[in-house]
């Protein structure tokens, strides 16, 4: 049952990947691309209703925390607000100095719940709704701020995937977004393979390339280890500045026009893994 479960999960990231550039998307077409890639892994996943039963209800409850965690949290912080009015008009240092303890443990928690909101589980990078939370103004799709947007694409990962499988791929995926800390700026893990790099506006976007490169040489250069064979791995990039104000969908599309040009530029380089 487990491995059924673990096949689900990769097929369905990978038909989630595949429909990400989409507009639309039908049920039909949805079925259809989901078929596609359970022959890719041969995968005959049976008891189905069961399976997808399991699957909700673990996700329902990792929901439920959640809300559990976040309303104790509010509810706790309003207690301490008015625990800590009543200490200011009553001029109470005791109560005040508790008041203080508790917030900050209660800070602490609030700093726990955002990094299991805002984390890539695989990876521990941001993932897309951090962006989205961070970078975009309220309600909207524009971006806040100016800057320099890096978006990353491996080369052969599915290469990587059918030759040594998804565990090493996930590795890989953790080797990768690893590398890419060594920016110093906010790594997302964006798609399956992909990976965006938020660089601030002091950033242009020739010095994003440079630094860019300099970690792509930096990993051509190692040999990763599967079992008794090894393999290099390599990745694509487009760089992009924008403007306050600028559709974050428009930014990511000029990257990665600029990313196709770089990447058949690399793989005349880097022929396979």
């Amino acid at each position: 049952m487990q491995a059924a479960k673990d096949t689900l999960k990769i097929i369905s990231n990978e038909t989630k990947n595949s429909i990400d550039q989409l507009s639309v998307v039908t049920p039909s077409m949805y079925a259809s691309i989901f078929s596609k890639y359970a022959n890719n892994h041969n995968a005959n996943i049976e008891n189905e209703k069961e399976l997808a039963k399991e699957l909700m209800i673990m996700e329902c409850s990792n929901l439920t925390d959640l809300q559990t965690l976040a309303s104790k949290s509010a509810m706790q912080l309003s207690a301490n607000t008015s625990r800590a009015i009543e200490a200011i008009k009553e001029k109470d240092e005791k109560i005040l100095n508790t008041v203080l303890k508790e917030t900050e443990e209660l800070r602490r928690e609030v700093e726990k719940l955002k990094e299991s909101v805002y984390k890539d589980e695989l990876t521990n990078v941001q993932n897309r709704k951090w962006l989205h939370d961070q970078f975009l103004k309220e309600n909207s799709e524009n971006l806040k701020d100016a800057g320099t947007l890096a978006i990353i694409d491996l080369n052969y990962f599915k290469l990587v995937n059918d030759t040594f499988g998804h565990v090493i791929g996930d590795k890989v995926l953790i080797f990768i977004a690893n590398q890419l800390r060594k920016t110093k700026y906010s790594v997302i893990r964006y798609g399956g393979d992909e990976f965006i790099i938020m660089f601030s506006k002091k950033i242009s976007s020739a010095k994003a390339i440079a630094n860019l490169n300099i970690i792509r040489e930096e990993i051509i250069s190692k040999k990763l280890k599967a079992q008794n064979d090894s393999f290099h791995v390599s990745f694509s990039f487009g760089v992009c500045e924008y403007k306050a104000g600028q559709a974050l969908s428009d930014v990511i599309e000029n990257a990665d026009k600029n990313m196709y040009e770089d990447k058949i530029e690399i793989k005349k380089r880097v022929t396979g893994i």
